[in-house]
């Protein structure tokens, strides 16, 4: 389920997993599989310090927000509309509430993920910086502060909300946090993963 996290810039900015099954994640209207967002963060740890940062992550961008669909409607049942809608269709929301939780093979389904958000999205190149004078780390539109650019790194870290299944967290993710601690960017000061 995706959550508010705060931008310098935008307000509150909905961020997160939007379906159990997939590995796909959404930043406002971007999106982008969990596994090339843990990639980019991962490459992050080759800037050994530099003072600014400047490269293009790729990602799918829904323009239309109707295009985008009602995530409580398609969780509910009740309302299929746009890509979220479409997801809900193929993987149903789980009808025992304990079977809420991440699904750490989530990947194995990106090619129908892929298949559907291509009826709905292009794909786009975003700029992603790094002003380590100012402390800020920009996502395309979005500037956030270091400490909430960490929130999105724990959040996948954590499984978002509802956490991962059996705490069983994909290899990718495993990588990501040990590249991180590995490095010590000054990027990542002060981050803290819990188990």
């Amino acid at each position: 389920m995706p959550l508010a996290f705060n931008t310098l810039n935008h307000g509150s900015v909905a961020f997160g997993f939007f379906n159990i099954d997939s590995d796909m994640l959404l930043l406002d209207r971007y999106f982008i599989f969990a596994t090339e967002f843990c990639e980019y963060i991962s490459s992050l740890d080759e800037r050994h310090g530099k003072k600014a940062l400047n490269i293009s992550w790729h990602v799918y961008y829904i323009e239309d927000p109707e295009d985008i669909g009602d995530l409580m409607g398609a969780i509910h049942g009740v309302h299929y509309q746009g890509f979220i809608g479409e997801i809900y269709r193929q993987f149903p929301f789980p009808r025992r509430p304990e079977d809420f939780k991440q699904r750490p093979e989530g990947s194995k389904n990106r090619a129908i993920v892929e298949d559907l958000i291509t009826r709905y999205a292009g794909h786009i190149k975003i700029p992603f910086t790094v002003d380590n004078k100012a402390q800020t780390i920009g996502i395309g539109i979005f500037k956030f502060s270091r400490t909430s650019f960490h929130e999105l790194i724990k959040y996948v870290w954590r499984g978002g909300y509802p956490r991962w299944q059996d705490e069983v967290r994909p290899a990718y993710v495993l990588d990501m946090k040990k590249k991180i601690e590995q490095h010590k960017d000054v990027l990542f000061d002060g981050i803290y993963f819990e188990d």
